[in-house]
């Protein structure tokens, strides 16, 4: 559990610029602190001490607005930005070096006494707002856009916008080793589909300029009694 911590402690400096000190990342970071709660209640729920852990969770919660489930099953690397309103469901799994924003849902979808959150594989970003809704997999390397509501499984190394998400790259090469955390940079299909529409309207403006403009020139070769001048 303590190199797993430390892994925790280790991906801040890399994922947040903002960082200046190990101790300001012990004394102001939320999504830090909500890790380390996380990782002692989960500690005790896996040795079936539920009500301790689940005190600790809700401890968790209370100080830093993040509420991940001791039930849930993180792997090391893990990065919460800023934190505020993450909800993380008990059967919610999440592999290496991951990284969610504030706001993000991983929820689930049924009542039922089952697997019901999603599963998250390595490498993978969630933008703030995103909501990811069932028992479903995120695929390795693949990004999740802000707002975006998923609700089906993601395939690995692809991009997901939308309400509901649709898949807008798949199969995206990674260009370095080091995470791409432009989250906000996304594509956005609905502006696509738009601009791909005036695109035909424009095209659909010049053919009728066009042909109004051969109509006229024939009216100007016919004479009133509606004989063809020569010319």
């Amino acid at each position: 559990m303590f190199q797993t911590l430390r892994e925790d402690f280790r991906v801040v400096f890399e994922r947040d610029p903002a960082v200046r000190s190990v101790l300001e990342i012990l004394l102001c970071y939320p999504g830090f602190h909500a890790v380390l709660f996380y990782r002692l209640a989960h500690w005790f729920w896996t040795r079936k001490f539920y009500l301790a852990g689940r005190f600790i969770s809700h401890l968790g919660r209370f100080f830093t607005g993040i509420e991940i489930h001791p039930g849930a099953q993180i792997g090391k690397g893990f990065f919460i930005d800023h934190g505020m309103g993450v909800v993380i469901g008990e059967t919610a799994e999440i592999g290496e070096n991951c990284t969610l924003y504030h706001q993000v849902t991983l929820g689930g979808t049924s009542w039922a006494k089952e697997k019901r959150h999603p599963t998250l594989g390595n490498n993978v970003i969630i933008g703030s707002g995103a909501k990811v809704l069932g028992p479903f997999k995120v695929g390795d390397d693949s990004k999740i856009g802000s707002n975006s509501v998923v609700v089906k499984e993601v395939p690995e190394n692809s991009t997901v916008v939308g309400i509901p998400g649709k898949i807008v790259i798949s199969e995206g090469k990674k260009t370095e080793p080091k995470l791409d955390l432009e989250h906000g940079q996304l594509p956005d299909p609905e502006a696509k589909a738009i601009s791909c529409l005036f695109d035909q309207i424009r095209t659909l403006e010049q053919r009728i300029k066009d042909l109004t403009a051969e109509q006229e020139r024939l009216k100007a070769v016919v004479d009133p009694a509606g004989q063809v001048q020569n010319s």
